[in-house]
């Protein structure tokens, strides 16, 4: 009698207990990597430029595909022009117009490398050959770096007149007021 009160007791304290089976905890990894960019973005605030190029790499690792990383990638890039390191920030300029080529500060950041490293001229001349007319933005940059500053209006309008719907354009066409209003 004494077996079936306690085994009565035992079962109705597991069914009334209310035992759950546990969540189960999923890595986001995506969402890790949001977290370390903005780590990184703190650290740049800080002028802390090495432990910055670190979270933003730890960025990029956890993310890698996806259009976001074009940010981080532009990120590390501009730590390590940070750095006095245009070398470096080549390779991540060019990665985050790769993953997202619609973004006019990707443009600006890697003519300014290019400027840097004294590859103007040679990236100048490549972009006549190239088909894509979004080389015409980087031309019109690069041209503006050299101090041509009316061959990079005219080149810029251009691009603006031949890609009116594209995203990019309006912001090509606010960034050609701002070299008027500075020229003239």
């Amino acid at each position: 009698m004494k077996q079936i009160i306690v085994i009565t007791l035992l079962a109705v304290a597991i069914m009334f207990s209310g035992y759950k089976k546990p969540d189960e905890y999923v890595i986001e990894s995506e969402q890790n990597a949001y977290l370390h960019n903005n780590m990184g973005l703190i650290y740049m605030e800080e002028q802390a430029y090495y432990p910055a190029t670190q979270e933003f790499k730890i960025a990029i690792s956890l993310a890698p595909d996806v259009q976001a990383s074009a940010v981080f990638y532009n990120n590390l890039g501009e730590c390590y022009m940070k750095l006095g390191r245009p070398d470096l920030a080549k390779d991540c300029f060019e990665r985050a117009l790769q993953q997202f080529t619609l973004n006019f500060k990707y443009y600006k950041n890697l003519a300014e490398c290019y400027y840097q490293l004294g590859y103007a001229d040679e990236q100048i001349q490549k972009s006549y050959s190239d088909s894509n007319p979004l080389g015409m933005i980087l031309r019109g940059l690069l041209l503006e770096q050299k101090g041509d500053i009316v061959n990079a209006i005219t080149t810029l309008d251009e691009f603006a007149a031949k890609e009116p719907d594209l995203m990019i354009t309006e912001a090509v066409k606010y960034y050609i007021k701002g070299l008027v209003r500075k020229t003239y």
